[in-house]
């Protein structure tokens, strides 16, 4: 799984690093908790069905349409979650920016500290000019989260996707390189 170059940052108290096999049992515990999975777009309902996802993080890094990190405590003992970047398209200089953090850790600050840092690295290493966020409408906290990192709201798109049988609409969050 491990690829050379990948990215290492770090921010006053967190480490961003690359996914690694021992975070498996961290990923299916975030990916399988029901608060977790509620607005997010994956699941998993064992750990050899989380080992896709360590899969996507290692696609999306080959294949170059995006990078994610795992968020942990410095000296790498603490898995807080996840965070980066996909669905990038570089005709168009733009991408989605994605998260999750484990329940015991939320209220803490830490996307405050490190989604900066994510758009950062999407604008001066990867060349983008646009940062979107797609929520869904429901989703009070991440609503609140984006406003917070300085995410414009731009709209929402009603009845847009089917998740569990019924239509959800997703509001449009989006950042401009010279906006950060």
């Amino acid at each position: 799984m491990k690829t050379y170059n990948f990215p290492i940052i770090s921010t006053d108290r967190f480490l961003l690093r690359q996914f690694i096999e021992s975070d498996l049992e961290n990923v299916f515990k975030g990916l399988s908790h029901p608060d977790i999975i509620k607005y997010y777009g994956v699941n998993y309902k064992t750990i050899d069905e989380t080992k896709q996802q360590l899969k996507f993080f290692e696609d999306l890094e080959k294949e170059k349409t995006g990078i994610w990190w795992a968020i942990c405590s410095l000296d790498n003992s603490i898995f807080y979650g996840a965070g980066g970047l996909n669905d990038l398209k570089k005709e168009h200089k733009k991408a989605e920016i994605g998260f999750w953090l484990l329940t015991e850790f939320w209220g803490q600050g830490i996307m405050k500290e490190v989604m900066p840092v994510i758009c950062n690295y999407g604008f001066n290493n990867l060349n983008l000019h646009r940062i979107e966020g797609l929520v869904e409408s429901d989703n009070l906290n991440c609503k609140n989260a984006m406003q917070k990192l300085n995410f414009n709201y731009e709209g929402t798109m009603k009845d847009c996707e089917i998740k569990n049988g019924k239509f959800i609409s997703l509001d449009i969050y989006a950042m401009l390189r010279n906006e950060l």
